[in-house]
This record gives C-alpha cells, structure tokens and sequence, in this order.
C-alpha cells in the first residue's frame, strides 16, 4: 500500500492519546462489544472455508504447524530469554509461551491487509489461530515448573479452553461450517461488511492500552526492545518457510508468517496467572503488547507479505 491503512492509523492515533494521557478509554462494554465480534467474525470466515474441503487434507497442515510453531519454537526461545537476558526461569518460560502462542489483533491486521491487496489466501488459517494457543501454554508451564502435581491442570484447561477468546473462534469456526457462505447471508452486514471498522476501534483500545505499557521499558533496559523486535522478524522467517513447504499461497503464507511472528496478550497471560504465579506479567505484557504487536502491525506486517512473494520467487510455487 502506499498511504497507511486507516485501521492502522487508530492503532498510532491511539498510542499517542495514551502517551498524552488523554480521556479516550473505550467503555468496557464497548470494548467487549468490539472484540465479540472480531473474535466471531475471524471463526466465522474460517468455518466457511473450513466447509469447502476435506479436514481431512489439513490434517498434514496442522501437524507441521502445531509441531513448529507451538511446541518447538517454545524450546528455542527459552534459553535466549534465560541465558542471554538473564531472566529469571518463570520470566523466561512465560515469556516463550508468550511468543509460541499467537495474537488474534495482528491475525485480525493481516487479514484485512492481504484483503486490501485483494489476494487471495486459504481463509481456513482461522483455525491456527485456536490451535496454537494451547500448546504453547503447555511447554511454557513445563519449562517452568516442570510435570509437578502442584500445577493446576484443570483450572488451566478451563482458563484455555473455555476462556473468551477461544470459546468465541471455536464458536465461529462451527457456525461458519455448519451453515456455510449461503447460510451466513442474513448476518453478512453485521460481521463481514462491518470488519474493517469493527478492527478500528479494536486498534484504537489497543493503542492506548500499549501506551501503558511502555514505561516499564526504564526498569527493565534495552533487551526487550531488542528482543521485542528481532524475534518476530526471526519467527516470522521460519513462518514464511513453513507456508512455501506446506504450498499455501503467497497471501496465505503472508499470514501464517504473521502468525509465527506475533505474540499473545489475551489467553497466555491469563493462564500464566494460574500456573505460574511467580513470574512477572509486566515483562511479558511489555515485549508482547508494549514493543512486538506495534512493530508487527506498523512494520512487520507489509515486511512479512513481502517475504512470503520473494520466498515463492526463488523457491518456486
């Protein structure tokens, strides 16, 4: 694009409201409003095209996926967070199962940015959205605990499966392929038309609320700046490698990249406080939500696309 999305311009809007300290918080209401019907809609375009094929023919796509992204990369990032940041071990494990999991706002960003260049993508990538949640949670709870009979496995499996953001995209993943595009017509004004401004004002509350964030960067020096930025650019190398082998599409390859790339600042946290009390949110809220989504949504995002058309130049495909 030549100009800034204007999606993107609420989310910049919204950081510096929040910088100024200006009165521009979102209702509460409003703001759940808004993310019901992001969450829905994004499971409601993947149950479409989840009805238009086989699940059995994603099985392979899910395997490599799940295996990579969620369990792996976990692993990887761990000793980085430990031995070169120094962290402490639950800082550092929460920290990886931060980055293993995934952030439905920036799938949201990608979504409507491949959209605007009107190519096309597999719109099943909804269901990586669910399914890398849950095992990121898992290594990071290991690697910070280990299997101890201390952790509250049941109150975390409510906390991830049953929590609102996976309850709604599993929701919407099952009408949208229970009912199809024909049966979604009547709805199609509320969900689909509306996106783009429903993922504005979602971007605008995130702006302010990253705002918030971003005084802890004193406190805690120029690690996780650094590491804020150069992981989602390395993740999302391996995400573009992972889409050219699996034969997505460049726009689908785009978006799993920006998959990989992306952190979570919704269900990882909440089942972090569950399992891993001792460790510090605020350091993983502050590379999560304070430094990668911004760098993702203004920077990253355009970055990845374009290493998803370079990959299937020279690789073929």
């Amino acid at each position: 694009m030549n100009t800034i999305d204007p999606v993107i311009l609420f989310f910049i809007f919204g950081a510096i409201a929040g910088m100024l300290r200006a009165e521009l918080r979102l209702p509460r209401q409003v703001y759940e409003f808004v993310t019901i019907l992001l969450l829905l809609t994004i499971g409601l375009k993947g149950g479409i095209e989840l009805a238009k094929q086989p699940f059995s023919t994603l099985l392979p796509q899910i395997a490599v996926v799940v295996a990579i992204g969620g369990f792996i990369l976990p692993l990887i990032i761990f000793p980085i967070l430990r031995y070169l940041g120094r962290f402490k071990r639950a800082d550092a494990a929460s920290i990886s199962a931060h980055y293993g999991s995934v952030s439905v706002g920036t799938f949201a960003v990608v979504l409507a940015y491949v959209s605007s260049l009107s190519v096309p993508f597999e719109e099943y990538m909804a269901l990586f959205v669910v399914l890398l949640e849950i095992p990121a949670i898992l290594v990071g709870i290991i690697l910070a605990r280990g299997v101890n009979k201390e952790t509250k496995w049941g109150k975390v499996a409510q906390e991830v499966l049953l929590g609102r953001g996976i309850t709604l995209l599993i929701g919407g993943l099952l009408i949208g392929w229970i009912a199809g595009a024909d049966g979604l017509t009547s709805i199609k004004p509320m969900f689909f038309d509306l996106f783009n401004g429903i993922l504005a004002l979602f971007l605008l509350e995130m702006g302010l609320i990253t705002a918030t964030q971003l005084s802890t960067l004193k406190k805690h020096g120029p690690f996780l700046i650094v590491f804020g930025v150069v992981m989602p650019v390395f993740l999302a190398l391996i995400g573009t490698l992972m889409g050219w082998s699996l034969g997505l599409s460049v726009g689908g390859t785009a978006i799993l990249a920006t998959l990989i790339a992306s952190a979570s600042y919704i269900a990882v946290p909440a089942a972090m406080r569950i399992s891993v009390p001792e460790a510090n949110p605020t350091l993983s809220l502050t590379a999560s939500l304070g430094i990668t989504f911004p760098f993702n949504i203004l920077v990253g995002v355009p970055m990845y696309y374009t290493f998803a058309e370079k990959a299937h130049i020279l690789f073929g495909g």
